[in-house]
């Protein structure tokens, strides 16, 4: 299986460059399983699409502004990307320069301060700040929001409300969970008032996510490792929903990360949700049976992407592919800010495990 199996031709005009006035005014694709012909509804259609008794689960991570600026001291300009938050005001980031800066280099801050390099693993490097206050809250006034790059323009003020969910709780992502940008409160409570409950997990987004896969062989790819918390609260609703015979949805990919991340052996030796917090490097790919979900909501995905790959594990390649096809004659909107998918799982997946597991 190869990367270029997950190439597609996108029009670059369907790239969405911002939000819609209103969250829940995006279109949705419903791609049923097998055949059943695809359905151009909206994100609003949701309560008709779900039924009383569903479990909707959300990713409640919160976006920090992790972009720096600074300058080194032979001049040289630095852009840093905060991949994740450590103890003592020191972070794991990537750093951008025209040469790279060793350990003990210091780099001055355009927001005031510095960021003390410690050392390198791979491409991430070690940081500590000193910006006379927390990191965690500095950041939220002296950072910049990291937009994805196919956004080719500065953020706006908008973005710092739009680039999160509406509930955002838990801080420590650098990305979005972007399927969940588009619930505003009036859908929820439309949906509260069909009678489908609402879940949260945790997964912090990371740097990770923008990164190409640079091995042609999908088998050879490694995923950045990504922090998350499915608690006993959500593996008790899952319980519960699917014993009153709900059907369990996920609101984006880095849901269905989560789950099938914290999907352990029982006493009986079988598959099933168990309570988890730490890594995840899982990969899902095609050949690999999401067995926590029942639908998932999710936007468009880039060509020869790890989340292409993902979505096409759980409802079938040529079916996603002929999804992506539909949406690019109906001049849907892609990625971050782009439209929605409402996918079902491929009837003939089959059960196996993932290349590369938590």
């Amino acid at each position: 299986m190869k990367k270029s199996d997950f190439h597609f031709e996108l029009p670059e005009a369907l790239i969405a460059q911002a939000p819609l006035a209103e969250r829940s005014a995006s279109r949705l694709l419903v791609v049923p399983p097998a055949t059943g012909d695809f359905q151009d509804r909206s994100v609003r259609d949701l309560p008709d699409l779900l039924q009383p008794g569903d479990l909707l689960i959300f990713n409640d991570t919160r976006v920090i502004p992790a972009r720096l600026f600074g300058q080194k001291a032979t001049g040289g300009r630095v852009e840093i990307l905060i991949e994740r938050l450590l103890p003592g005001d020191e972070a794991r980031a990537q750093v951008g320069a025209s040469k790279s800066p060793k350990a003990g280099s210091r780099v001055a801050l355009d927001a005031g301060g510095e960021a003390e390099v410690l050392g390198r693993d791979g491409e991430f490097y070690h940081l500590r700040f000193h910006v006379g206050e927390g990191l965690e809250s500095w950041l939220l006034h002296a950072g910049r929001l990291p937009l994805p790059p196919y956004i080719r323009r500065e953020p706006g003020a908008d973005d710092h409300e739009r680039y999160q969910t509406v509930f955002a709780k838990e801080i420590g992502a650098v990305a979005a969970p972007t399927a969940g940008l588009h619930f505003d409160a009036p859908l929820l409570e439309a949906l509260r008032a069909r009678g489908v409950e609402f879940g949260h997990v945790t997964l912090h987004v990371g740097a990770g996510t923008f990164q190409p896969m640079r091995a042609d062989d999908v088998r050879e790819h490694r995923m950045h490792s990504e922090w998350l918390n499915v608690g006993a609260e959500l593996v008790a609703q899952v319980r519960r929903t699917r014993e009153r015979g709900g059907r369990v949805v996920a609101v984006g990919t880095t849901v269905v990360r989560a789950l099938e991340s914290a999907m352990r052996n029982n006493d009986a030796g079988e598959r099933e949700l168990q309570p988890f917090a730490g890594e995840t490097r899982i990969f899902i790919f095609p050949g690999y049976r999401i067995r926590s979900v029942d639908a998932m909501l999710t936007n468009f995905h880039l060509p020869e992407s790890t989340l292409l790959m993902l979505v096409s594990a759980f409802a079938g390649k040529d079916r996603v592919f002929a999804a992506y096809a539909h949406a690019v004659r109906e001049r849907y909107r892609f990625f971050s800010y782009g439209d929605a998918m409402l996918l079902f799982p491929s009837a003939a997946s089959t059960p196996a495990e993932p290349a590369h597991a938590a």
